[in-house]
């Protein structure tokens, strides 16, 4: 009996020596958030990014794709294709954050300058803004222009050359002429018919292109 209580006293210290010699990781060493620190000469503990560190996803190789620009000056292509999709995002960004002031056809008169802001923004359907090119659009976007501010913390880069892609095709639809038409299209288009016009609180419902009740119109 002696020596089974002697082996379970042992065992007993070992576990109690064990278990002090234990660190919790919330007392393991490390520096607070703006916390001191004495290591540093300058005494702080948070320290600046190491020159040229990139942040996963934030490479950025694609310099145009980020800038709109060839060197210093603006180019003038598309960095990826642009199809249906490209421009229904467009729209719908363009609307959201470019309507207000600019209007949904690119006018200049928003709702922002129909309420007395005091310097309307040019039409994107004057000269000037035809002839520039589609990376002017990109940097003005993304640094902003005069009193416009800059975007970018708000629109992503994708998005914003989508815009780019529907001011193009505002441009080209609020300027088009007859050769421009493609043929049997009826100018102006045909208004949309719907199914139910929709109470304010819920959204029209369109009628199908080729319904019955359309093809006797």
């Amino acid at each position: 009996m002696g020596k089974p209580l002697h082996i379970g006293r042992l065992g007993l210290l070992a576990v109690l020596g064990l278990a002090g010699c234990r660190i919790d990781m919330h007392v393991q060493p490390k520096q607070l958030p703006l916390s001191k620190s004495n290591f540093f000469p300058d005494q702080r503990a948070a320290r600046p990014l190491v020159e040229g560190t990139v942040a996963r996803g934030e490479l950025r190789a694609d310099t145009y794709f980020y800038t709109g620009k060839l060197g210093n000056n603006p180019g003038d292509y598309m960095p990826f294709p642009v199809d249906e999709t490209v421009l229904e995002r467009g729209r719908e960004r363009f609307n959201i954050y470019c309507a207000p002031c600019h209007s949904r056809v690119g006018d200049g008169q928003g709702f922002v300058p129909s309420r007395g802001f005091r310097r309307a923004p040019p039409s994107y359907h004057i000269e000037r803004l035809q002839k520039a090119p589609l990376g002017y659009f990109f940097d003005v976007m993304s640094n902003g222009f005069g009193i416009m501010p800059e975007y970018s913390s708000q629109i992503p880069p994708r998005d914003r050359w989508c815009i780019v892609a529907y001011i193009r095709a505002l441009q080209l639809s609020q300027n088009a002429t007859m050769a421009d038409v493609p043929q049997g299209q009826a100018v102006p288009s045909p208004p949309p018919a719907f199914e139910t016009p929709g109470t304010g609180a819920t959204l029209p419902q369109g009628r199908p292109a080729n319904s019955p009740q359309q093809e006797s119109k």
